[in-house]
């Protein structure tokens, strides 16, 4: 079964986030809230994994936040844009020399083919980067690489994001100006296909407000965030048709005249199953025992 995603150009992917890697902090404050609540989940789960890989990690946020939560841990952040891993290692030595835990470390690789051992890692935490990946690719490398009753979490935006922006340009043409976001159902669907057990998906609506629609345009440069789907439209967009587009967009402010951007946030975990016939602990501290364990002794 293929994915419920529209064939994805990842060499734009790569190049959008290579060249967003210097500006992204000043504009990823959504991108950070979103991290502290998916963290903020990990209150509810009694576990101490000793590897935890940070599966698009950008500039590192969420990395040293799990590198400050888990001292003992190695903490390894995963890119595919090599300019967001020298960030983050600029970051993680900026860190290092006030005197707070620099465990972490980067490396640049692809979700969808993880430079890791199989079994190698506790623990997977992915913020904000399954929509722009094959979910199946990325599910079935993350089943690989996790160790028996190992933990995913994760954070994707959903088909509601955006939604004020899609309307805009459908208000001028039908051409895909916004990237096709994956729906909640859809990725629980993946990680069945992925044989990760339990799987678990709830989402929120979260609003930002902006001054302006420009303002929106910058930020949304400033993080990477492109459509990256190959039907997208090639050209450049004239000056009547972007007009057209920006008034749209100006008719939906609010009373404030603040210009709304939705975003539908996608939570989800799952955990590696154990090996058939074994018992197995989760990470939440309760056990699934294998009714092999159930022998019957006869005197």
């Amino acid at each position: 079964m293929t994915d419920p995603v529209t064939i994805l150009d990842k060499r734009g992917m790569r190049a959008a986030f290579q060249r967003a890697a210097w500006s992204y902090d000043s504009a990823a404050v959504l991108q950070r809230e979103i991290a502290n609540r998916l963290i903020e989940r990990l209150d509810l789960i009694r576990y101490q994994p000793g590897c935890i890989l940070d599966v698009g990690s950008g500039t590192g946020y969420c990395t040293r936040a799990l590198a400050r939560r888990y001292p003992r841990a190695r903490v390894i952040g995963v890119d595919i844009a090599p300019a967001m891993t020298r960030v983050a290692a600029r970051q993680g030595r900026r860190f290092a020399w006030a005197g707070r835990n620099a465990r972490e470390r980067y490396v640049c690789g692809d979700a969808e083919a993880l430079p890791v051992a199989p079994g190698s890692v506790d623990m997977v935490i992915s913020n904000l980067t399954l929509q722009w990946c094959s979910p199946d690719a990325v599910f079935a490398e993350i089943a690989r690489v996790l160790r028996p009753g190992g933990l995913l979490m994760f954070t994707s935006f959903g088909p509601d994001t955006l939604r004020e922006l899609r309307t805009a340009w459908l208000s001028v043409d039908d051409a895909p100006h916004v990237h096709d976001f994956i729906d909640m159902h859809d990725l629980g669907d993946a990680l069945v296909r992925a044989r990760l057990a339990e799987p678990v998906v709830d989402m929120e609506r979260i609003v930002l407000t902006y001054s302006s629609v420009l303002d929106v345009l910058r930020d949304l440069k400033a993080i990477g965030a492109h459509n990256v789907t190959r039907n997208r439209h090639p050209g450049l967009t004239g000056k009547r048709h972007f007009a057209g587009f920006r008034g749209a967009y100006e008719k939906m402010a609010g009373a404030d005249g603040r210009i709304p951007a939705s975003f539908e946030v996608v939570y989800g975990h799952a955990w590696a199953p154990a090996p058939a016939g074994d018992n197995q602990r989760h990470p939440d501290g309760s056990v699934t025992v294998a009714l092999t364990s159930f022998g019957r002794s006869r005197r």
